[in-house]
């Protein structure tokens, strides 16, 4: 009588050992639309003949759906199930990819731009509690290194390939999207047949669209800190995301699209493995160390622009990324730490508004002085500006570190 029910536990068991797998594979591919764009910026840039500053605009936007996805649907998976939730953003980040293919303005760039963002943000937390109760209760604490790892997997392969199709394919601004939807269409079937880890899924009607972030006040001169870590790390990724592109045609010549699309993936990929060969690293340690990390690491990428020396821009890449990797677990897992019990979404919440826009507004401010000063003054004043910050946060971290 017992045979039946242990075949069941061991297909149970396969049905998980595949489910992990297609849930990190969900994430990079949400991920990695919002960086097929990297290498196309140019081209989009020579098609529709916009400025910088639009440009700078075009990547920003894609904010707006981070936060929409953050404060209004980021619970939504809890109420509805992951894989609802989850099927859900693939359908966004379908749209998103289907507008991209026959944009032939800036608007129809922006409304993909602004879906891609909502698809991430409801798709990433989505799956990241989805592995988290795939996971056996002892290995939970690597849902979030698997979770942010692929992240950066994912950003760091939508560039390269799109960098590559788009060197050495036809249609560049065409098949990259083609096959990001093929893509899309795979993990969508795979989402699909994963099985649901939520109980007892609840109705539409249960969802609250309230905004819910905020930080106590008798934890928020130490939230200063990870919050500034957290800026500074996704404001060098969104450099690399939407100015590395430019800098290298302008300054070191270099206007191959696939090399642009490599640059990110340099730093993804660094990224990616810092996440998970320090993963032991305590959580204060590593958020200091990436904010003691920026100043250096921000002072090479100018001086690889000034010097428009290649070498010196992939050494400045690969600092980045170590430093991207360590600011971002750092910084979440400290505010994890420091976070009362029946608050800790809404800290968590509002952790993830910094790096919202960390990620966007220093690009546009990049964009606005690179217009009227030059790219080499942008660079100066983003470096400036990084190096105030990482300051104020390790003056912050080291005084409440304890």
């Amino acid at each position: 009588m017992g045979f039946p029910d242990l075949a069941h536990k061991q297909e149970a068991t396969r049905g998980d050992a595949l489910a992990i797998p297609t849930v990190a594979a969900m994430i990079a591919v949400l991920f990695a639309g919002s960086t097929v764009l990297t290498p196309l910026y140019i081209l989009y840039k020579q098609q529709f003949g916009f400025s910088q500053i639009t440009l700078m605009l075009i990547y920003a936007v894609y904010v707006v759906g981070n936060l929409g996805a953050l404060l209004l649907f980021g619970g939504v998976s809890d109420v509805v199930g992951r894989r609802p939730a989850a099927l859900a953003a693939m359908i966004v980040a379908i749209v998103s990819a289907i507008v991209f293919l026959f944009s032939e303005n800036v608007l129809s760039l922006d409304i993909a731009r602004i879906l891609s963002g909502l698809g991430i943000g409801i798709g990433a937390g989505s799956g990241t509690a989805w592995i988290a109760e795939l996971l056996s209760r002892a290995d939970r604490s690597r849902a979030s290194v698997i979770a942010t790892s692929t992240n950066f997997l994912g950003l760091g392969f939508g560039a390269l390939v799109s960098g590559l199709l788009a060197q050495y394919e036809p249609w560049p601004l065409r098949l990259v999207f083609v096959t990001y939807l093929l893509a899309l269409a795979v993990v969508t079937i795979l989402v699909w047949r994963t099985r649901e880890t939520v109980a007892k899924p609840g109705s539409l009607r249960r969802i609250s669209i309230r905004p819910q972030f905020s930080v106590p006040q008798e934890i928020r001169a130490r939230f200063v800190a990870p919050a500034v870590t957290g800026f500074g790390a996704m404001a060098l990724v969104g450099f690399y995301a939407a100015v590395a592109p430019s800098i290298l045609a302008q300054q070191l010549h270099e206007a191959n699209h696939a090399v642009a699309g490599a640059l990110f993936f340099e730093l993804a990929i660094v990224a990616a493995a810092s996440i998970v060969v320090l993963m032991r690293v305590q959580s204060n340690r590593a958020m200091l160390a990436a904010l003691g990390l920026m100043i250096p690491s921000v002072l090479l990428v100018v001086a690889a622009q000034i010097s428009a020396s290649m070498a010196l821009m992939i050494v400045a890449t690969a600092c980045c990324g170590v430093v991207a990797a360590l600011g971002y677990r750092g910084g979440l897992q400290v505010v994890n730490e420091i976070a009362p019990k029946d608050r800790r979404a809404k800290v968590v919440s509002s952790f993830f508004i910094c790096c919202f826009v960390g990620n966007a507004l220093p690009v546009i401010g990049i964009g606005i002085v690179s217009t009227y000063a030059g790219s080499v003054a942008a660079s100066l004043a983003f470096a400036g500006i990084i190096i105030v910050f990482a300051l104020v946060a390790l003056a912050f971290g080291v005084k409440h570190s304890r």
